[in-house]
């Protein structure tokens, strides 16, 4: 038996995955803060599939090759997002006068929940295969 298979293991490891892509456009975000006119990205929300709608695609790994992610670099191909999750334009609370939209203590708490919310899905997960564990586990051993 596949434990992936199980629908709530399937679902948390889905939930790793996003707030795994969330963390890596916060970064990002943290890294362009002194670029002048950009506009921080952020996911939006995580929802859960609708039953019936089958497990998520399997992504098959993308050979290593430079990326482009600022037009005075190197050239290399256009930057994309790793997973199914697309980051949209999310501007901060604030505009500085060079046009950069990213405020840092937004970026940090963005950043902290995103942390809370993957060490909480972690939990979730070890405890979850440590009843099924107890569950398999033959009586007196």
């Amino acid at each position: 038996m596949n434990f992936n298979d199980l629908p709530l293991l399937s679902m948390l490891k889905d939930r790793l995955g996003y707030l795994n892509e969330r963390q890596s456009v916060i970064a990002q975000n943290v890294a362009n803060s002194d670029t002048p006119g950009y506009t921080p990205n952020d996911l939006k929300p995580f929802t859960v599939a609708e039953p019936g709608q089958g497990p998520a695609p399997v992504l098959a790994p993308a050979p290593v090759t430079p990326t482009l992610t600022n037009g005075i670099h190197l050239p290399g191909k256009p930057a994309k997002s790793a997973g199914p999750y697309k980051p949209q334009k999310t501007p901060d609370s604030e505009t500085r006068l060079d046009g950069n939209q990213v405020v840092l203590e937004e970026q940090m708490m963005k950043m902290n929940d995103s942390r809370m919310n993957y060490n909480a899905a972690i939990n979730f997960y070890e405890q979850s295969l440590a009843m099924i564990q107890t569950a398999i586990r033959i009586p007196g051993k």
